[in-house]
Formats: structure tokens, sequence, C-alpha cells
């Protein structure tokens, strides 16, 4: 699994590096050992924050309330914890490293 990325049981723990005042609210990639989203709300008092919530949960199916921020309330770097998480949505599993196919070595 990589870096960005972590489970436990229902619950997955992200590390993200978020692009605030976005045109758009995307999954960009991987940036270094993080998970890189770029969102469209400023950074202006807590608003780029619960907008990220927002955005993760509709990405996931989930309600914003298993969404929990666990470091980086004031900085682009955050831990985000996410409860309740079945299958990954495709633009997060299409970053993934593929499976090892049967003959290739790992």
């Amino acid at each position: 699994m990589p870096a960005w990325l972590t489970r436990r049981d229902d619950e997955l723990v992200l590390a993200l590096r978020i692009q605030p005042r976005a045109s758009r609210d995307e999954v960009s990639g991987i940036q270094g050992d993080r998970l890189k989203l770029r969102i469209t709300a400023p950074p202006v008092d807590g608003a780029a924050n619960a907008h990220l919530r927002r955005y993760l949960a509709r990405l996931f199916g989930i309600p914003a309330s298993r969404v929990t921020l666990l470091k980086g309330a004031t900085g682009r770097d955050k831990l985000v914890s996410l409860a309740g998480v079945g299958e990954l949505p495709a633009p997060i599993a299409q970053l993934l490293p593929k499976a090892t196919e049967p003959g290739h070595p790992a």
C-alpha cells in the first residue's frame, strides 16, 4: 500500500496535500508521499476544511460526519480519517500500483 493510504478495519486514513481555490474539486494525483486534491474553497476561516470534508464524503459515498480531520487544520498537508469506507472510488483506486500479474516479478 502507498504511504498516503492506511486501512484499519473499516477506517481509511489518507495523507493529503490540498490545493485550495482551484477551478474544480478533483483528485489530481500523487505529490511526494501524499494524495493531492484540488478544492474550490478558499483557505479562510475553516472554509477549505469544511469543504474538504463534504467533498471526501461525496467522493467515498459516506456521511460527512464520518470524515475526521486528524492533523493539519491550518496547513495544506492534512491527515484525514474516513470511517465506514468499503471500496475506493475510481479516481483514487486508479492511482494505486497495479497488482502483480502471474509470471511477472513483484
